[in-house]
């Protein structure tokens, strides 16, 4: 800068064409102003790049941290609808169902219902031949007839003692001994006649009749068959016959609905032998216990069956209306974490710092899936969650959605 001062002076002097004279006071003021204005734009433009420095830094500062964060979208969990159509599978039985057995020994004469027969109490099933019962009743008969014969004896001599007694024609102790006699007698009638109802009913039993209506479900004898009296020893099963006029429903429903399912709560149900129809039944009873090894509440549904569509050991699918006493979040099905520890969220503090939390999760709907428990609707979940997330986690939390959607 001096050596053009400098420059500009000999220029100055080299115009004039005239040796050096003494510079006018106005030059000397000029010079004078370079001085001090050259300085001072030097002092502000090393103020001006300092400070553009400075914040060029702090930018960098900035992009660096925001860089080193990790971003996040978060969402708040929505409410679920407080009604819910719980569906379960159920097996359909009888509501009355009775294997039907043999009560005597011997061989099959005639059997009048097949299977699928429809029968009403008391209708003759089958007839079961047993001669050695008929001969053991006949022979009852004349040991009774035997013994009533004695005790029409023993009364007679008995009456005819007790007078020849008051003239003193026979002692006391003979007496005695026809009164005991005829008291005998009259035991052995009353054994004979027991003995011969016994075997009346036993011979009954030679007829087989359907205990309650309902339809023929299994035949299992032919004529000719060996009978074993009672219900055991191979094919003493005859016949099976249930009543299907009210169907008896077993569904298994979850722990977490056991609350809410109890008597006389409708259900519907459908079954894959009959598309597009629909029973209607209520909750008779259910066994109060919940099992160890599936965590469900036995549960008996009650389904009219006035025309026998349904059959016994259908495959049902029953649906109960329920309405819920806790209503469940819902969150979409990308914000859980499934790993060791079970299923996590990932939400985000008020310090936006993560806190994985592991939660109870309830149905899947596809998109979106129940929580139980674990997190309340307030909280911020993650959405999207990374896998490496962990607790402690520092978060830029870059947009809020809502609920879900």
């Amino acid at each position: 800068m001096t050596k053009q001062l400098e420059n500009s002076v000999q220029i100055e002097q080299g115009t004039s064409g005239t040796a050096p004279q003494k510079p006018a006071p106005h030059s000397n003021g000029r010079r004078l102003l370079w001085f001090l204005v050259i300085p001072a734009l030097l002092a502000c433009s090393a103020v001006v790049t300092a400070y553009a420095r400075r914040a060029s830094n702090k930018s960098l500062a900035a992009t660096t941290q925001s860089l080193a964060l990790q971003n996040v979208n978060v969402i708040h969990a929505e409410l679920g609808s407080p009604v819910t159509d719980l569906a379960v599978p159920g097996t359909a039985q009888a509501f009355s169902e009775s294997p039907i057995y043999g009560r005597i020994s011997g061989y099959v004469r005639a059997w009048n219902a097949d299977i699928g027969a429809h029968v009403r109490k008391g209708q003759l099933l089958a007839v079961i031949e047993a001669p050695e019962v008929d001969q053991e009743l006949s022979h009852a008969r004349a040991m009774l007839a035997q013994a009533q014969a004695n005790l029409q004896l023993a009364t007679v001599t008995s009456a005819r003692y007790r007078e020849l007694i008051k003239s003193n024609s026979v002692s006391q102790q003979e007496v005695d001994n026809n009164n005991q006699n005829l008291n005998s007698q009259a035991a052995n009638v009353q054994a004979a006649t027991a003995e011969v109802g016994r075997l009346e009913q036993l011979q009954g039993f030679e007829k087989i009749y359907a205990p309650f209506d309902g339809v023929i479900t299994a035949r299992k004898t032919e004529v000719g068959d060996l009978i074993n009296a009672g219900n055991s020893g191979l094919g003493a099963e005859l016949f099976r016959i249930s009543n299907i006029t009210t169907m008896r429903v077993y569904v298994n429903v979850p722990e977490v609905y056991s609350e809410s399912v109890a008597p006389g709560v409708r259900a519907t149900m459908e079954v894959a032998s009959l598309p597009n129809r629909e029973f209607t039944g209520a909750v008779a009873r259910t066994s109060h216990a919940i099992g160890m090894n599936s965590r469900t509440l036995l549960t008996e549904v009650d389904v009219p069956n006035p025309k026998g569509d349904l059959f016994p050991g259908a495959y049902a699918q029953v649906h109960f209306h329920l309405s819920l006493k806790v209503v469940p979040l819902v969150l979409p099905g990308n914000t859980i974490l499934f790993q060791a520890q079970g299923p996590q969220v990932g939400v985000v503090n008020s310090q936006n710092h993560v806190e994985l939390r592991k939660v109870t999760l309830g149905r899947d709907f596809g998109n979106r899936v129940e929580v139980l428990t674990g997190i309340g609707q307030p909280d911020a979940v993650i959405a999207n969650p990374p896998d490496y997330l962990v607790d402690g986690m520092s978060v830029a939390v870059q947009t809020t959605q809502a609920g879900g959607k």
